[in-house]
């Protein structure tokens, strides 16, 4: 499953606000598109975001009637900065666009033509997408050791194909557990407001011929109490030093999880390390306060009553057991000096 096409000079992308009732895909020709489409979430999932980003960057360069190297990197640059307003809480979407437009300064510096920068601009755009669905892959590989057979997996929100490049973090696990010939079976969470997890986990699960059953965010304790759930798996939207970021509704999962003795892994690549930060240096996103008040267009609270909506929340690093990378699976402690000795360039 794929929710994204380069088309050679355009960005065709798989309209995720009309899943699952109609597969809509909607072609994207400038960054100021991309842009919206990334703030509308008609694309989501940290390291999408940062995928279509970089292509929104290329959009910029293929479109840029500049004539100088100077004048097309400036254009760019607006771009960027267009693309980096959008989200503030995913580090994927600022790593991807400080990728490129580094990719592109440094070709400059060396007296690249304007048709050279469009050229890399394009092929730095389509490596990073093909990089993220073999981290996706190595995810997978990792993580479904982690994985019983027979054993049931309580995800949150989607971190599937539909959430990156192709493949998926935590639907990437749950994949590769399937494809070792494990017998596996999934409870999603509904995920409000946007109920990311009704539409389009249990969409991509089904697809798959995956078992999967669908619960309301607020049945997490219950269904873990009555035994029902092995051990728990979600994707990241950044990693910081002394926790994680993902969509809201992960530490009330975490919290239930230890209780309970359950295992709670966070499946992400690399490019969402933000390991130089902390939790109180993140901006955590707050959206429409109408997703809360309507479903759809249908309206179910009363005109006037005070929305408190934040799209993430933030899990404390010791209700993690362990963290899923491309590049093997970490205890929080182990994360932490791993890529602090094996990298000497992080994202952002």
């Amino acid at each position: 499953m794929r929710s994204f096409e380069w088309r050679g000079d355009k960005l065709a992308i798989l309209d995720q606000t009309r899943l699952p009732g109609e597969e809509v895909w909607l072609e994207l020709s400038r960054p100021e598109e991309v842009a919206e489409a990334i703030k509308k979430m008609r694309l989501r999932g940290a390291p999408l975001i940062g995928v279509v980003a970089a292509f929104g960057l290329a959009l910029a360069a293929l479109g840029s009637g500049a004539r100088t190297p100077d004048g097309l990197l400036a254009d760019v640059r607006e771009a960027a900065e267009l693309l980096k307003s959008t989200r503030p809480t995913a580090v994927n979407l600022f790593w991807a666009i400080d990728r490129v437009m580094g990719v592109l300064g440094k070709a400059a510096e060396r007296g690249a033509g304007v048709d050279e920068l469009r050229r890399l601009a394009v092929e730095e755009a389509v490596r990073i997408a093909d990089e993220d669905i073999q981290m996706n892959r190595r995810i997978g590989m990792h993580g479904e050791k982690l994985v019983p057979d027979g054993a049931t997996v309580m995800t949150h929100c989607n971190a599937g194909a539909l959430a990156t490049a192709g493949y998926g973090t935590a639907l990437g696990v749950i994949r590769a557990a399937v494809e070792a010939g494990k017998s596996i079976r999934v409870i999603a969470t509904e995920t409000r407001p946007l109920l990311q997890g009704a539409r389009l986990t249990a969409y991509e699960l089904l697809k798959d011929g995956i078992p999967v059953m669908l619960i309301t965010d607020n049945m997490v304790g219950y269904v873990m109490s009555r035994g029902m759930v092995d051990l728990v798996v979600v994707g990241a939207d950044r990693i910081v030093r002394d926790g994680v970021f993902n969509k809201i509704g992960t530490y009330t999962i975490a919290v239930l999880a230890r209780e309970h003795g359950i295992p709670f892994y966070v499946a992400a690549p690399s490019s969402t390390l933000d390991l130089s930060r902390s939790s109180r240096d993140v901006v955590v996103e707050e959206r429409d306060p109408e997703e809360v008040t309507h479903v759809g267009p249908v309206r179910i609270a009363p005109e006037g009553v005070e929305v408190f909506n934040p799209a993430f929340d933030f899990t404390p690093m010791r209700y993690v057991t362990a963290i899923i990378t491309e590049d093997g699976v970490f205890k929080p402690e182990e994360l932490i000096a791993y890529y602090s000795q094996s990298r000497t360039e992080g994202p952002r």
